[in-house]
């Protein structure tokens, strides 16, 4: 069989974020238009600290999927990723206890890993000197940690990888995986992102960027993506992760198929390590590549779930990529930003996104942008404001992009045999 008669399909779903744990939670909350944003609580501030909101998964507990020894030698992040990923392969109906393991493999990434851990044990080391330090310490704050994990837990002895590309890391951790089905090196990928950096070291250091909403006497109106009012983004903590599945292995086996990952486009902008690019060149380049590989045109397209971060710089950059490519046919799709419910969650940004996206094709309702009041001058597309509204689409273009100049976009079509 050739690469290109290989297709992707998804066929199971985990998600953990401030909406609450588990994909309904999830879906019920970007349906209905509900913020996840709240007073931050795992940690106090004083006054001094100009950002008090975040969204908090405040509902997770790890005893879900690990016990007490197992969760204490895991940081937060690998905690959310493996319940996600645990709820993803229940989900597909996969029997992992059978079946050759080296045809099965996992890609999860994080933009910072394990941030808590690494936080909690240079307080330790400065307070109590170096031979305090738990022997856990380096497993648990490893970006791949989460990927480990999940193949311990799960069996899976096939490509075992974690990619690190900030906020487009989610996005990326797809794309491998779907190149790894494609070329026959494996038949069932779990694919995604996660992060729990809602720590005071994270949010001291975006604050001193001055990237962060300063709403904090309204956090559930903090995030406003396209608003002429957005003041930066609102930092989230979560995990989501896709069964991807080559489709005949899905149709041997009678697995309920959700959709179908048709293609992606990956770029860099070689420009500035944090702002993107002004123009959204290498985001409309990332799209345009997309549907190349999905062999797919600009009409097709009836949805884009935006990166729509909510900070001045991005979401205009992003709009007037999505501008450029689409030309006329912008004004025909819908385009709205999830975040201005979830927050942003960095590396696991891309994962949630795409969760999100495979819903809105399976159920015919895009969820709405929220907080969206006046417009920005230029943003003048169909942001599916205030409320999702039922449509159905057949193609849809998740964006994720990140610090150091990452574009992702994936195409995800409905299925329909």
């Amino acid at each position: 069989m050739s690469i290109v008669d290989r297709r992707v399909v998804i066929t199971g779903l985990g998600a953990v974020t401030d909406l609450g744990v588990g994909v309904s939670a999830l879906w019920d909350g970007l349906s209905t238009g509900r913020s996840g944003i709240s007073t931050i609580t795992a940690f106090e501030q004083s006054d001094e600290w100009t950002t008090t909101i975040a969204g908090e998964a405040s509902d997770f507990d790890p005893s879900i999927v690990m016990t007490v020894p197992e969760a204490r030698k895991a940081d937060r992040v690998c905690q959310l990723g493996v319940a996600a990923a645990v709820e993803a392969a229940t989900d597909s109906g996969i029997d992992f206890t059978s079946g050759d393991p080296y045809r099965r493999g996992v890609a999860i990434g994080s933009g910072i890993g394990g941030i808590l851990t690494i936080e909690e044990h240079y307080e330790r080391l400065l307070d109590k000197g170096p031979n305090r330090l738990s022997p856990f310490v380096v497993p648990k704050l490893m970006v791949n940690a989460t990927s480990g994990h999940v193949s311990i837990k799960l069996n899976l002895r096939g490509c075992n990888t974690a990619v690190a590309t900030a906020c487009a890391t989610g996005g990326h951790a797809l794309a491998d995986a779907f190149m790894m089905i494609q070329r026959g090196i494996v038949d069932v990928m779990l694919a995604g992102g996660a992060e729990a950096a809602v720590s005071s070291l994270c949010i001291a250091a975006f604050g001193a960027m001055k990237a962060l909403s300063t709403r904090n006497d309204d956090p559930e109106a903090a995030s406003r993506p396209f608003d002429r009012d957005r003041d930066g983004f609102v930092l989230a903590e979560g995990a989501a992760v896709l069964v991807l599945e080559d489709l005949e292995h899905a149709k041997a086996r009678g697995a309920r198929i959700y959709a179908e990952l048709v293609g992606f486009g990956i770029t860099g902008d070689a420009g500035h390590i944090a702002a993107p690019d002004s123009e959204g060149t290498g985001a409309g380049k990332a799209m345009e590549f997309s549907l190349a590989s999905a062999g797919l045109n600009i009409e097709d397209v009836g949805y884009i779930n935006s990166h729509g971060t909510s900070t001045p710089l991005g979401d205009s950059a992003e709009v007037a990529a999505v501008k450029r490519v689409f030309g006329e046919h912008a004004m025909s799709l819908a385009m709205s930003s999830t975040k201005s419910m979830t927050g942003h969650a960095l590396g696991a940004a891309g994962g949630i996104e795409s969760v999100a996206c495979v819903k809105a094709l399976q159920e015919g309702v895009l969820p709405p942008t929220i907080n969206l009041e006046n417009p920005d001058e230029g943003m003048d597309l169909d942001f599916v404001a205030g409320e999702a509204v039922e449509r159905q689409v057949d193609v849809v273009i998740n964006n994720t992009f990140g610090f150091g100049g990452h574009n992702v976009s994936l195409v995800f079509k409905r299925w329909t045999e």
